[in-house]
């Protein structure tokens, strides 16, 4: 998987949350993940499609990182995951994406981003668009984590 395609992702992630939700992540380091199963409580994904890829990207919270991240962005949050914080993890799917867009659009690189499904629960799935390896980049917070995963046609 190329990393000149994977960095704008990550950067506009740590980007967003530090601008908006005035929070910062510290990235660990990326690996292989093996199976759909979403590592944290409620995720956001996006499909992608471009001349040069086709894929998607996925963007998963700990709950007490989402709550945290509302609580950040509009100075209260809910007790739980409800249609607040769905709707708070697409748009942030959609804010992180649209800035990799940007940033990628810069290096030549266009693409084509789909809506955001947002899916919730405990051990729910995530399924990418693409045929290629999932890689999944876990983001360290004080309240919780939140992973950042890729996955594009090879």
């Amino acid at each position: 998987m190329n990393v000149e395609f994977i960095n704008p992702f990550l950067s506009s992630m740590l980007n967003v949350m530090s601008t908006m939700a005035q929070m910062e992540l510290t990235p660990e380091k990326p690996k292989l993940k093996k199976n759909e199963v979403a590592m944290g409580d409620v995720s956001g994904l996006i499909g992608m499609v471009s001349p040069q890829a086709k894929g998607s990207l996925s963007i998963t919270f700990d709950t007490p990182l989402a709550l945290a991240t509302m609580k950040g962005m509009v100075g209260e949050a809910p007790d739980e995951v409800n249609e607040e914080i769905t709707d708070l993890v697409g748009e942030i799917t959609n804010m992180v994406t649209g800035g990799a867009k940007r940033m990628l659009s810069e290096k030549g690189i266009e693409f084509d981003m789909a809506t955001p499904i947002v899916v919730s629960g405990n051990k729910h799935m995530i399924h990418h668009k693409a045929k290629g390896p999932i890689v999944i980049i876990p983001l360290k917070s004080e309240f919780g984590k939140a992973y950042i995963e890729f996955s594009f046609d090879e």
